[in-house]
């Protein structure tokens, strides 16, 4: 009896401590294949928003601009947020904001800068003659780091 419970305790395997070593460095390897494709999106994903925003200003503005007789005078970020309360005109939250809005061209145009979380801003600019500008600074970052900002326009 005692001889049949020693040979059931010995048949018993398991994992060595080399096996374990060598998955636990598999998945460092892995993890250190894909943590840095993660932080990517996650920039991407914070200019998508940053960008969004700004296209939302732009409507709300076209809109101010429709309930003023066609000029953008006394446009404010808080004036927009008022048609658009969906407009976050303050930093928190971790959520992209309506940083700046500016009346040019004597009332008959206008730029609204949105600045997602990781400190890009997104521009849309709308000159006195129609054109529309995208315009964008990715704060000191190139290439990928960038996000969604490449050679300053999106």
């Amino acid at each position: 009896m005692l001889y049949r419970l020693r040979q059931r305790s010995s048949d018993e395997g398991g994992f060595t401590l080399i096996e374990l070593l060598v998955v636990i460095l598999i998945i460092g390897i892995l993890a250190a294949i894909a943590i840095p494709s993660f932080l990517s999106q996650k920039s991407k994903a914070s200019d998508s928003s940053a960008k969004e925003l700004a296209r939302t200003a732009e409507t709300t503005a076209e809109t101010f601009a429709t309930d003023n007789g066609g000029i953008y005078t006394g446009m404010t970020a808080a004036e927009l947020q008022k048609y658009e309360p969906t407009i976050q005109i303050a930093a928190g939250n971790g959520n992209a904001y309506l940083s700046a809005v500016a009346v040019q061209e004597a009332n008959q145009g206008y730029v609204v800068t949105a600045t997602a979380t990781d400190g890009h801003t997104f521009s849309i600019e709308k000159k006195s003659s129609g054109q529309v500008l995208h315009t964008c600074t990715p704060a000191g970052k190139t290439g990928s780091e960038g996000g969604g900002c490449q050679n300053s326009i999106w």
